[in-house]
């Protein structure tokens, strides 16, 4: 029986830092399932999920406590089952000026709501003309059932007026879904 298992990678950025993880998990009769990684900061950060004998985790969990020594710190956890929050999934979009406290204010709406963050990424990019940096984000976000969207949509509206940002909050294309 295979446990689901999920890692957190960081060290500084160089090559061979994913080869040197996935051999590990190879080597422990492991299943590379799916991941998200990217440099921030001059690290390499990155996150795994894997499956691997249940018998094999103590020897996988000492294989990758054994990159430490090379500058990789990866920490492993239980996996749990994939059923997410029952909901309709949104694609959120924003840009505007860099400053501080937007993503905290569109994040404090979505939780005011209860509603899910499943996938986020964002940066910070020249604006054109010389303006400036302009923020952008990217998340899927699941609006759990009962909640009514209308009152999602006017909080996150109201955010975007006062923070003066665009924000875009559509149905998610069926292919986005997990």
């Amino acid at each position: 029986m295979n446990q689901s298992l999920v890692m957190t990678i960081i060290a500084l950025d160089r090559p061979g830092i994913v080869e040197r993880v996935s051999a590990c998990v190879a080597d422990h009769g492991g299943n590379w399932l799916e991941s998200r990684m990217c440099r921030l900061a001059g690290r390499f950060v990155g996150l795994a999920r894997v499956e691997v004998p249940a018998g094999r985790v103590a020897e996988l969990l000492h294989a990758l406590q054994g990159l430490e020594a090379d500058g990789l710190r990866v920490v492993l956890e239980s996996g749990v089952s994939e059923a997410g929050p029952s909901g309709a999934t949104f694609q959120l979009e924003l840009v505007g000026q860099d400053r501080p406290g937007i993503l905290r204010a569109v994040t404090g709406v979505l939780a005011a709501h209860g509603v899910n963050v499943e996938e986020l990424s964002s940066d910070c990019v020249s604006a054109p003309m010389g303006g400036g940096n302009l923020f952008q984000a990217r998340a899927r976000v699941v609006v759990p059932t009962g909640v009514k969207l209308e009152e999602v949509r006017a909080g996150l509206e109201k955010i975007a007026h006062d923070l003066m940002v665009d924000l875009r909050l559509q149905p998610a294309r069926a292919e986005a879904h997990r």
